[in-house]
């Protein structure tokens, strides 16, 4: 139950209707910069944070309960804030961030109760137009922990625990952009001294244009007569023109051969390549089977 301090709920029990709705979002996937945004036609202030007026954000839906589901309130609004940018918002900067949100007297910012404290979920966008939804702390429940028991890698390229180096030569290239296939498919120079498929599965980060600085996964690097190109999952966040640049990273499948192959990484590998496989449940002894128990 939701304790609310004294001098507020002696201020509702006035049937007063000045209250307003305030965000403190911190974003957790960039700088941790710390953004306020209110309902309220005026700035507000407390606890050191400024909240912006008509910044964008508006309560929508509000949904709670007593078990363990995860509760979640909706915040819509128009992109109209300096610090809300549909770039920002479709480069991933605001995802998980986390999000308290406060009921407040805007006569008295003395007078608030934190209704909830949880983390951005989905972002819905359009052009001037966002639907954020808030999920609370319950939603960290419903998370998987732990190791995944499969066959393929469960490392992320690079990291820690894989331990490939990924600025080494041989696992990075400079390219640009040559030619405007489609909205994700595009022609490049720079790349002829690897080999096709060299960087399906990895990323790249654009270093110059209207782009840069933003980072895309590569669905597909493939070389047809000569021509070189890469297919990204989905479509930049700006248009791409001819000699944008880039860095593109090598990609891995999370298989077994392609960690010993591709990157002499087998030591690393954090995956079980010899699992019994859903198969094991229709095989039968055989004298040419070397019955090693590996996935079929």
């Amino acid at each position: 139950m939701k304790a609310v301090p004294a001098a507020l709920q002696a201020h509702l029990e006035t049937g007063a209707t000045t209250l307003a709705w305030c965000w403190r979002v911190t974003r957790s996937a960039s700088d941790g910069a710390v953004f306020g945004f209110t309902d309220h036609d005026r700035a507000l202030s407390f606890d050191g944070t400024v909240f912006e007026p008509e910044a964008g954000f508006m309560a929508a839906e509000l949904r709670a309960g007593v078990d363990l589901a995860v509760d979640a309130q909706a915040a819509e609004g128009v992109l109209s804030s300096e610090v809300i940018t549909e770039r920002d918002i479709a480069a991933g900067l605001w995802d998980n961030a986390c999000v308290e949100v406060w009921r407040v007297n805007w006569q008295d910012t003395s007078q608030r109760v934190q209704i909830r404290r949880g983390s951005l979920g989905d972002v819905r966008r359009g052009r001037q137009h966002f639907v954020a939804e808030v999920r609370s702390l319950a939603h960290f429940i419903n998370q998987a922990t732990g190791r995944l028991f499969q066959a393929t890698c469960d490392a992320r390229l690079g990291d820690a625990r894989c331990g490939v180096d990924l600025e080494v030569a041989g696992f990075r290239g400079a390219g640009v952009v040559s030619a405007v296939r489609g909205l994700r498919v595009h022609e490049v120079t720079g790349l002829d001294g690897f080999a096709a498929g060299h960087f399906t599965l990895g990323f790249l980060v654009w270093t110059s244009g209207a782009n840069a600085g933003l980072r895309a996964e590569v669905m597909e690097h493939g070389v047809d007569d000569g021509l070189v190109q890469i297919a990204l999952f989905d479509a930049p966040v700006e248009a791409v023109a001819p000699g944008d640049a880039f860095t593109v990273y090598a990609g891995c499948d999370k298989s077994w051969e392609t960690c010993r192959a591709k990157f002499a990484n087998g030591a690393n590998f954090r995956g079980f390549p010899h699992i019994p496989g859903q198969d094991a449940v229709t095989r039968f002894a055989s004298n040419s089977d070397p019955n090693t128990g590996e996935v079929l």
